[in-house]
């Protein structure tokens, strides 16, 4: 008796996946098991033609390669965060935290370093969805006043700072609606791990790191010297206290 699984028909959970990858059989190896989670798989063998998918073909999700000829997968992110949001995990066989950082300065939402299994893979998509699909519950009020300078509007997930709109992209936005839901305490790295990127990414305290400098950089008058988001060295970050200030 053949063991030999067939796709589940599409659903309303699978995704629109594009990877991206000048290797076929690592372009085979994913499809086969995404589809089998229900995912529709869209293909493409470079950067200019991952470019011309996310325009034509609206993917839920990218899957990158870096090492690809002619445009890598650096230069086809940084092309592509000139007019996409969609969110994008790298496929990298780099491991050092340099690389892993530059890709998601870039506008990466996550990676994935190969080889790397099924399940893995699966869980990273899945987490990265989650945070970029799912509202968080927004406080009583719409737009939160912090001080003269600072509000956050959490109908459009967005601060205004001095009076100017300042768009978030969704993983800094959840991290700041969970610091300032917690204003005035301090959250540990892991806590805040769990909470914005999920149990799995409770190790990679990189990524708190990061994306507290992305927040400071957007809100705050100097991003050297905090105001809002303090660093409580070796524990995690406190966001200013804002209700005994006022």
């Amino acid at each position: 008796m053949s063991s030999t699984r067939t796709p589940r028909p599409a659903s309303r959970d699978g995704k629109r996946v594009l990877v991206v990858d000048d290797e076929p059989r690592m372009i085979n190896f994913i499809r086969m098991n995404l589809e089998l989670e229900g995912h529709q798989v869209i293909e493409a063998r470079n950067g200019l033609e991952a470019l011309e998918a996310v325009r034509t073909k609206l993917p839920d999700i990218m899957l990158l390669d870096v090492m690809m000829p002619q445009l890598d997968g650096y230069e086809t992110l940084r092309m592509l965060r000139e007019f996409s949001s969609v969110p994008v995990i790298m496929l990298t066989a780099k491991s050092e935290e340099n690389d892993r950082v530059y890709g998601l300065e870039l506008g990466a939402d996550d990676y994935v370093v190969k080889p790397f299994g099924p399940r893995e893979l699966s869980s990273r998509i899945k987490a990265v969805l989650r945070r970029t699909d799912r509202p968080s519950t927004s406080p009583s009020e719409a737009i939160l006043k912090i001080d003269d300078r600072l509000s956050v509007d959490f109908n459009r997930h967005e601060v205004i700072v001095n009076g100017e709109y300042v768009k978030l992209r969704p993983t800094e936005y959840l991290l700041l609606y969970h610091l300032i839901e917690n204003a005035g305490w301090t959250v540990p790295h892991d806590q805040l791990l769990a909470k914005v990127w999920g149990y799995e990414y409770r190790d990679e305290t990189h990524y708190v790191r990061l994306y507290v400098n992305y927040l400071r950089e957007k809100i705050e008058e100097d991003p050297a010297n905090p105001k809002y988001i303090l660093t409580e060295r070796g524990i995690g970050y406190r966001f200013m206290d804002y209700k005994n200030q006022r």
